[in-house]
């Protein structure tokens, strides 16, 4: 009876692992070809068509060709200024106000957290307008702080900070209360040095977020000098007149997220795997 169950769950792990598998394949095949392209030679030419996953001529060419100008340098370093601000100014944000929904005693706190998760409900699109009239009237257009300051309310990094605080013990809390510490001291000694696995889940969903913006950059950023590297890649997407140097900016745009990926990803599976704890 035993023997059969496990042989029944092995082949059902196999079969899980095998559709993973080829799943994974399916979502990486475009980044392949990307990289193909890229380094192709000739892609500005004559693309790859269909698509190949071999490099014929392969040669540095299309990058010396987007690098020369050093308007990708510009555009890396808008794109790394918005983006690390934007982190900061959401994970100070995000992380205590998901701290005071959680642990907090005050009247409304349920209210607050519905309006809260309520504006996850809002299009952008709906806002765009209004965020753009708002900050051309005081004169922000073209500048970053439009695209930084609205990353003050997360809902999303809030909802995440408010159970993974929910998840630890409330029991700290009382007991660093009883030694006499504040609200402040009590979350910046003692809960807040617990929550690096969520920090690190906020801070690459953040990070990702800002990087790859598009829209809003694109209308409230009006000079070539101030360019985001999304409104960057646009200049490039020609169709297949220019594929080699389109493929070679996303492949250079890309980069930095994954970077930060491979630096943060235990983190965020650990923050995964603690999700489900529930302190007492």
């Amino acid at each position: 009876m035993k023997d059969n169950y496990k042989k029944r769950k092995k082949t059902q792990n196999l079969v899980l692992f095998l559709i993973l598998l080829l799943v994974g394949i399916l979502f990486i095949m475009p980044f392949v070809w990307m990289t193909v392209v890229s380094f192709e030679r000739y892609a500005n030419i004559q693309p790859p068509f269909p698509p190949s996953f071999t490099i014929k001529n392969p040669s540095l060419f299309n990058f010396k060709v987007i690098t020369e100008n050093g308007n990708l340098t510009r555009a890396y370093k808008n794109s790394l200024i918005v983006a690390v601000c934007s982190v900061l100014v959401n994970i100070v944000s995000v992380m205590m106000a998901g701290y005071a929904l959680s642990k907090g005693k005050f009247k409304g706190k349920k209210v607050v957290l519905i309006i809260i998760l309520a504006t996850m409900m809002i299009p952008f699109e709906t806002r765009m307008i209004p965020m753009y009239k708002m900050f051309a009237k005081i004169g922000l257009t073209n500048n970053f702080i439009p695209l930084i300051v609205p990353n003050i309310i997360d809902a999303l990094g809030i909802m995440l900070a408010k159970n993974y605080f929910d998840s630890l013990p409330t029991s700290l809390g009382e007991a660093a209360e009883m030694d006499g510490a504040g609200s402040f001291r009590t979350f910046f000694q003692i809960y807040l040095p617990l929550t690096s696995p969520i920090a690190a889940t906020i801070v690459i969903l953040k990070f990702m977020d800002s990087w790859n913006a598009f829209l809003w950059p694109l209308v409230i950023l009006t000079g070539r000098e101030t360019r985001t590297v999304p409104v960057f890649i646009s200049a490039f997407s020609y169709g297949t007149r220019m594929a080699g140097s389109t493929m070679t900016v996303a492949f250079l745009g890309i980069i930095p997220v994954v970077i930060v990926f491979l630096i943060l990803q235990k983190y965020i599976i650990q923050s995964i795997a603690l999700s489900g704890v529930k302190g007492e």
